[in-house]
């Protein structure tokens, strides 16, 4: 990528759900996601997302982890496999989209950063961008 973009700013992220100290990726498929939100009902999920500022102008770049946390309530089985079916969230780490119906799913959230829940840290991003020399408010 830096090769094809060698003045550009490259922005990568990606996301996994830890549920007791197990790693949980994307489903994939209708039944791996009934099964990881029915693990997931009543606890609690650890979401890490990885996020890299790559600069390729200077081959420098800034690497962070932004942790975020939801407390599952109780799911029926009836209420998983609905929620399922409407949203699709087979490419999502945990089984479901919190900014779509997955947000009917939690009892809470703790985090720094929300936006970070949806796989792109954005307040992180703007402080990196900033270290950067990008001020995404100039003028």
């Amino acid at each position: 990528m830096a090769e094809q973009h060698p003045d550009a700013l490259i922005i990568g992220s990606d996301q996994c759900a830890v549920l007791q100290e197990q790693v949980i990726g994307k489903p994939g498929a209708h039944e791996n996601a009934v099964k990881q939100l029915q693990d997931a009902s009543g606890k609690t999920v650890h979401f890490l997302t990885g996020l890299c500022l790559y600069d390729s102008r200077e081959g420098s770049y800034q690497l962070d982890v932004v942790p975020f946390q939801v407390d599952f309530r109780e799911l029926t089985t009836e209420e998983i496999d609905n929620y399922l079916r409407k949203d699709q969230p087979y490419n999502c780490a945990g089984s479901f989209r919190s900014e779509s119906l997955g947000i009917t799913l939690f009892k809470r959230m703790y985090g720094d950063d929300p936006t970070a829940l949806m796989g792109l840290p954005l307040i992180r991003l703007s402080q990196m961008l900033r270290e950067a020399g990008v001020n995404l408010l100039a003028g």
